[in-house]
């Protein structure tokens, strides 16, 4: 069994698979920063001095001036602001992958269609490629 598992490891696909998780982990997480650290403070800037990490909604009907300090007091919040960051990471993760796509895509060869038909040289109806006579007119057929 051991030699088993470690004849499907060591194949090129899963080893390619745990390098493309480990590599997309690792993007995400920059990508978490560049939204929580650069992108929202600048946003929360332009829409009036706010701090999105710091928005949301006490369900408790006590008042806490910071998410910190409902969660201390052990109440229940629903934090909006963490989701729109999570809702902004999530879209340029999914923008940058879709960038990656189209360039891996055009870097492939398409794959071309192989004919199965042909055209008869005598009387123009398509045959299959394979024929060596038309089945419409019965004209022997040049290979």
């Amino acid at each position: 069994m051991f030699k088993e598992f470690t004849k499907f490891a060591m194949r090129g696909n899963v080893l390619d698979l745990a390098v493309g998780i480990i590599i997309g982990a690792a993007f995400g997480r920059i990508v978490s920063s560049f939204v929580s650290d650069v992108l929202m403070p600048v946003v929360g800037l332009f829409l009036g001095k706010v701090d999105f990490t710091n928005l949301f909604l006490n369900l408790s009907g006590t008042d806490y001036p910071t998410i910190a300090a409902a969660k201390a007091a052990g109440a229940a919040t629903l934090n909006y602001g963490m989701f729109i960051n999570s809702v902004v990471d999530f879209l340029i993760v999914a923008f940058a992958i879709f960038l990656l796509v189209t360039q891996v895509n055009r870097m492939w060869p398409k794959p071309q269609a192989v004919a199965t038909t042909k055209e008869c040289s005598y009387c123009f109806s398509s045959i299959h490629s394979k024929a060596s006579r038309c089945p419409n007119c019965t004209s022997e057929l040049d290979q």
